[in-house]
Protein backbone atom coordinates (compact mmCIF):
# COMPACT_ATOMS: atom_id res chain seq x y z
CA UNK A 1 0.00 0.00 0.00
CA UNK A 2 1.58 3.54 -0.90
CA UNK A 3 1.48 6.10 1.40
CA UNK A 4 -0.27 9.34 0.11
CA UNK A 5 1.49 11.62 1.87
CA UNK A 6 4.74 10.42 0.04
CA UNK A 7 3.17 10.38 -2.99
CA UNK A 8 2.42 14.17 -2.55
CA UNK A 9 5.71 14.64 -1.64
CA UNK A 10 7.13 13.27 -4.83
CA UNK A 11 4.80 14.31 -6.78
CA UNK A 12 5.69 18.16 -5.63
CA UNK A 13 9.27 17.53 -5.63
CA UNK A 14 10.00 19.37 -8.83
CA UNK A 15 7.60 22.35 -8.18
CA UNK A 16 9.99 22.63 -4.70
CA UNK A 17 12.44 22.24 -6.77
CA UNK A 18 11.57 25.04 -9.39
CA UNK A 19 10.92 27.93 -6.43
CA UNK A 20 14.01 27.08 -5.03
CA UNK A 21 15.48 27.65 -8.13
CA UNK A 22 13.25 31.16 -8.92
CA UNK A 23 14.17 32.07 -5.46
CA UNK A 24 17.85 31.54 -5.88
CA UNK A 25 17.66 33.69 -9.20
CA UNK A 26 16.18 36.56 -7.38
CA UNK A 27 18.10 36.56 -3.96
CA UNK A 28 21.91 35.16 -6.02
CA UNK A 29 22.78 34.53 -2.42
CA UNK A 30 26.80 34.38 -2.36
CA UNK A 31 28.02 30.13 -2.41
CA UNK A 32 24.56 28.89 -4.19
CA UNK A 33 25.36 26.81 -7.45
CA UNK A 34 22.28 27.77 -9.13
CA UNK A 35 22.64 31.41 -8.57
CA UNK A 36 26.39 31.22 -9.82
CA UNK A 37 24.47 29.68 -13.43
CA UNK A 38 22.20 32.58 -13.37
CA UNK A 39 25.43 35.52 -12.81
CA UNK A 40 27.94 32.73 -14.73
CA UNK A 41 30.66 34.98 -17.01
CA UNK A 42 29.25 32.45 -20.07
CA UNK A 43 26.00 33.48 -20.00
CA UNK A 44 23.34 31.25 -20.47
CA UNK A 45 25.88 28.64 -22.72
CA UNK A 46 27.33 27.52 -18.74
CA UNK A 47 23.74 25.55 -18.01
CA UNK A 48 23.44 24.95 -21.98
CA UNK A 49 27.20 23.02 -21.59
CA UNK A 50 25.75 21.15 -18.64
CA UNK A 51 22.54 20.19 -20.24
CA UNK A 52 24.61 18.62 -22.77
CA UNK A 53 26.95 16.89 -20.30
CA UNK A 54 24.04 15.56 -18.01
CA UNK A 55 22.75 14.30 -21.44
CA UNK A 56 25.23 12.53 -22.52
CA UNK A 57 25.99 10.96 -19.05
CA UNK A 58 22.57 9.99 -18.87
CA UNK A 59 22.74 8.68 -22.46
CA UNK A 60 26.16 6.44 -21.30
CA UNK A 61 24.22 5.17 -18.11
CA UNK A 62 21.88 3.60 -19.99
CA UNK A 63 23.78 2.10 -22.70
CA UNK A 64 25.61 0.47 -19.72
CA UNK A 65 22.12 -0.40 -18.06
CA UNK A 66 23.50 1.79 -14.39
CA UNK A 67 19.90 2.33 -13.36
CA UNK A 68 21.54 4.32 -10.52
CA UNK A 69 23.68 6.48 -12.54
CA UNK A 70 20.95 6.87 -15.23
CA UNK A 71 18.70 7.94 -12.28
CA UNK A 72 21.20 10.28 -11.18
CA UNK A 73 22.17 11.76 -14.49
CA UNK A 74 18.49 12.12 -15.36
CA UNK A 75 18.36 14.37 -11.99
CA UNK A 76 21.01 16.58 -12.94
CA UNK A 77 19.97 16.70 -16.31
CA UNK A 78 16.09 18.25 -15.49
CA UNK A 79 17.56 20.43 -13.26
CA UNK A 80 19.60 22.45 -15.17
CA UNK A 81 16.78 22.22 -17.62
CA UNK A 82 14.62 24.40 -14.99
CA UNK A 83 17.57 26.50 -14.86
CA UNK A 84 17.29 27.30 -18.46
CA UNK A 85 13.39 27.49 -17.86
CA UNK A 86 14.15 29.90 -15.26
CA UNK A 87 16.45 31.91 -17.22
CA UNK A 88 14.17 31.77 -20.08
CA UNK A 89 11.09 33.55 -17.98
CA UNK A 90 9.38 30.12 -18.36
CA UNK A 91 8.11 27.62 -15.46
CA UNK A 92 6.49 24.49 -14.73
CA UNK A 93 2.83 25.45 -16.18
CA UNK A 94 4.15 26.28 -19.73
CA UNK A 95 6.21 22.59 -19.54
CA UNK A 96 2.85 21.10 -18.16
CA UNK A 97 1.10 22.84 -21.00
CA UNK A 98 3.21 21.70 -23.80
CA UNK A 99 2.91 18.10 -22.42
CA UNK A 100 -0.58 18.30 -22.19
CA UNK A 101 -1.45 19.24 -25.57
CA UNK A 102 0.95 16.05 -26.89
CA UNK A 103 -1.44 13.60 -25.62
Amino acid sequence: MSDPEAEATNEAVLDALFATIESRKAELPEGSYTASLFTHEKGENAVLEKIGEESTEAILAAKDDDLDELTAESADLVYHLLVLLAMKDLDLDDLRGELRERF
